[in-house]
Parts: structure tokens; C-alpha cells; sequence
């Protein structure tokens, strides 16, 4: 009888550690999230508030993409621009992933959506022709789900959304559900952007050279543009995408920076006295800059500044301020 008893207490004591083992493991994720979701939120709820009643302020984004191209993971590093959560963490917190089965599976099922407040600069907006009042906007970013099974929550995502940023990876290129997102978002009348996404993978993984690292992107976003202009809408007008427009950037979600030919322009611009437009267009395709003569060029054996060193130069420490901002 004692043996019995003393058997039953250890079964019950290994029941109890294993018990207070998982209270304590959902105690310590608790407080992570509340430790991530610290003081370093730069809006306050009443601004959130105000802001919505400026319609001309207000964007509604989704972010589309094959499974594992970095949807949550970029998300995670906006939501982390915005102040919500720590830089450092994220990618690990995928805020947006907030059901069971998603952070057991690691992928997302049910779209969702989180509200951003982003300010943005004069300069930033000196091209921009659209009614607005002030520089403050509120962003409304829906993360959906890349796998093809849960497809109808793209298309309910599409449907209350005003744009669609198209996340790629930059080694996998255009998969099968990259082209059935932009499908559903033009046959939803929504108008994509891009963004060539991991560019780490790139540099870090595959350790490229320039030269290939901009024929790889360059592949990426052409086979891109040929799914948009398979399924393009006469009413929708040209949707397809150029970095020498600012509809195509480049990104790095899981260390939290991103940049379009727009940072680079601005930075050559001055340097070379010319308008940034014009500094745009050269920073991407054919462009060979001459140190000797000082002189912009089409011939190839010119030094290559525009595509090669643009990607040198993104990978460079000093430039590590090209982050969300």
C-alpha cells in the first residue's frame, strides 16, 4: 500500500512539473510580447484616433506573396518602424500570426491586419500631387497568408485594401502563388508594388558578386512584369513595376532595412548637380558612368556605377541607415 502511494505521489509530482513547466513557459511569452510591446511606441492612441477622420491620409495595404518569402517577417519589421515592437526582435514575434496554429506551423492562415502611424518629411512628399493634409499618415497592413490553401483570405484581403505590396524572394524568384496573388489582385482592380525581398540570402548565403546580384534582381522583376501583363486590366491601365519608377524596392526583413533607387537618387543627385528624375532613370539598366571623362554612357566597358555599385554600396556598413524609417 505504501509502494502504491509513493508511485502515485512521484506520478503526481512529474505531472505538476510539466504542468508549472508550460504556465510558466506562457508566463515568460507574455511577458516577452509585453516587453517587445514597450515604451518605444512612437504614436499615441489619440493620434491614431484623429487621423482617421483625414481620408486623404489613410492607406490600406496587403502583402502578398508565395509561402516563406518573408511576408511576416517584413511585416514584423514595419511594425517595428512604426515603434510597436523592438527592432531586435523582429521576425521572431511575427505580430500577425496571432493564432495557435499559425505559431505552431510557422506560417500564416488568416489574414490580419494591424494600423501603423507613419510621418513622413517635406522632401519626401515634394513629388507627391495627391490631396493630403499634413504628413502624417495612418497605414493599415493586412498580412496574409501564402499558402494555396488559404487563398480566399488573399482575395478577402484584396477586396477592403487600396494597394498590394508583392514580396519576392530574391533567390526563388517569381513561384507558382507569386502569380496567382497578382492574378487576384488585379482581377481585384488593385494595383501592386514590389519588393525583392532576403537580398541577405544573396550577399551573406550565396556571397554573389554585383554584377550577378543585379542580374538576378533584374530576372526577378521581369518575370514579375510578364505575369502583370498577362493579366492585365485595360481599365487598370500599365500596372507593371520599374525601380527607376519607385514601384520596386529592395528588402532585407529579417535585419530590418530596405531601399529604392529613390534613397540612392537623392544621394547622387547632389552629387553629380542633376535632377533627381534623371538620376533615377540612370541608376537602373544600361548606364555606365565614365570616372575619366565624368560622363554618363551606354557603353559596357565603362565602369558600372548605376547597377553594380548601387547593391556594393546597400551592403556596405555605412550605409546601414537605409532602414524603415
Amino acid at each position: 500500500m505504501v509502494k502504491t502511494n509513493v508511485v502515485k505521489y512521484e506520478y503526481l509530482t512529474i505531472n505538476m512539473r510539466k504542468w508549472l513547466w508550460h504556465i510558466g513557459c506562457a508566463c515568460t511569452q507574455v511577458q516577452y510580447r509585453q516587453a517587445v510591446m514597450c515604451s518605444r511606441v512612437k504614436f499615441t492612441a489619440d493620434e491614431l484616433r484623429a487621423i482617421m477622420d483625414c481620408k486623404h491620409n489613410i492607406r490600406n495595404m496587403s502583402v502578398i506573396a508565395h509561402v516563406d518569402h518573408g511576408k511576416s517577417t517584413l511585416t514584423d519589421s514595419l511594425v517595428a518602424a512604426a515603434g510597436i515592437i523592438a527592432q531586435e526582435v523582429a521576425g521572431d514575434v511575427r505580430m500577425t500570426d496571432t493564432r495557435t496554429d499559425e505559431a505552431e506551423r510557422g506560417i500564416t492562415i488568416k489574414s490580419t491586419g494591424i494600423s501603423l502611424y507613419y510621418h513622413m518629411t517635406d522632401e519626401s512628399l515634394d513629388a507627391y500631387k495627391g490631396d493630403r493634409k499634413g504628413n502624417d499618415y495612418l497605414i493599415n497592413l493586412i498580412d496574409s497568408p501564402g499558402h494555396v490553401d488559404f487563398s480566399s483570405e488573399v482575395t478577402a484581403a484584396l477586396r477592403i485594401t487600396d494597394g498590394a505590396l508583392v514580396v519576392v524572394d530574391c533567390i526563388e524568384g517569381v513561384c507558382v502563388q507569386t502569380e496567382t496573388v497578382l492574378r487576384q489582385a488585379l482581377g481585384e482592380r488593385i494595383r501592386p508594388v514590389l519588393t525583392v525581398n532576403k537580398m541577405d540570402r544573396c550577399f551573406l548565403e550565396l556571397q554573389v558578386d554585383g554584377e550577378e546580384a543585379y542580374t538576378t534582381f533584374q530576372k526577378v522583376i521581369e518575370n514579375a512584369n510578364v505575369i502583370m501583363a498577362t493579366y492585365e486590366d485595360p481599365l487598370l491601365g500599365d500596372c507593371q513595376v520599374y525601380p527607376e519608377k519607385g514601384t520596386v524596392a529592395f528588402s532585407a526583413g529579417l535585419h530590418g532595412w530596405a531601399f529604392s533607387l529613390t534613397n540612392f537618387a537623392k544621394m547622387y543627385a547632389s552629387k553629380f548637380k542633376v535632377d533627381e528624375a534623371k538620376m533615377m532613370e540612370r541608376l537602373w539598366g544600361e548606364n555606365f558612368f565614365d570616372p575619366a571623362t565624368k560622363k554618363w554612357t551606354t557603353r559596357t566597358l565603362v565602369h558600372r556605377l548605376a547597377s553594380v555599385d548601387l547593391f556594393n554600396s546597400a551592403m556596405s556598413p555605412s550605409n546601414r541607415s537605409l532602414t524603415f524609417a
